[in-house]
């Protein structure tokens, strides 16, 4: 859904966790990639799996850096990536906070948890209004992206075995394990209950939200200093 990137394109990953995405995101397309998080342990992660002989060695760096404050450039970058991370911005805080370091023509790709349905059952509604009370619809998010400057170029939800087998099972085994080693302690088993409740939530209501993947296009602002030609060509 993307257009054509330059050969190889300056890519920043906001919120790249231990960075399975990021490393996906240099082979598919031979750029260098910042892959910023604010926790080092994930970091390390990403570094000593980039170490362990990826293909993507020489064009991922890692750095340390909170995406509520970027320590970039102008016009910096071709492409901007964040899967599940925007939230703890706000959607149009994080599209708004970001914008800028996008050069002329340059991408956002994020993926924000929005509803699918608006009859959403009350135990559904009341669960979400505790957790994350901005979700909100599709049509409303493309709307915000509009108003913020962009141009959508599509979208499309993450499909569910992403949440059920690649997610949601790993995390499962996890938790067994957790529970026993934490045996007698309250506040981790008021985790592992609450985390049993979340998944419990997606298996009988995933027909009513979801992951959406928002691919946007940065637009034109001739008050914007990025896009003047020749504008931030250093990341850093």
């Amino acid at each position: 859904m993307l257009p054509q990137l330059p050969e190889r394109p300056q890519i920043l990953d906001v919120g790249c966790g231990s960075g399975a995405q990021t490393r996906d995101l240099a082979q598919l397309t031979r750029g260098s990639v910042i892959a910023a998080d604010i926790h080092p342990p994930f970091l390390q992660t990403l570094k000593s799996s980039i170490a362990a002989g990826h293909s993507c060695f020489g064009q991922v760096f890692p750095i340390a850096a909170s995406m509520m404050s970027l320590p970039f450039k102008d016009g910096a970058f071709d492409l901007i990536w964040s899967e599940g991370a925007i939230y703890i911005m706000g959607f149009a805080a994080g599209l708004r906070s970001w914008r800028r370091f996008l050069r002329p023509g340059g991408c956002l790709v994020v993926s924000e948890a929005t509803w699918l349905r608006d009859d959403a059952p009350s135990e559904l509604r009341d669960f979400w209004a505790a957790g994350y009370p901005a979700m909100t619809t599709t049509a409303a998010n493309l709307a915000t992206a509009q108003a913020e400057g962009y141009e959508a170029l599509g979208h499309f939800v993450l499909p569910e075995n992403a949440w059920l087998e690649d997610y949601y099972a790993p995390l499962e085994e996890r938790l067994h394990r957790f529970r026993d080693e934490h045996a007698g302690n309250a506040e981790a088993e008021a985790m592992v209950n609450e985390t049993e409740r979340e998944i419990s939530i997606y298996r009988r209501f995933s027909a009513w939200y979801g992951y959406v993947f928002y691919i946007l296009k940065k637009g034109p602002d001739l008050f914007d200093p990025s896009s003047k030609p020749g504008g931030g060509l250093s990341p850093i």
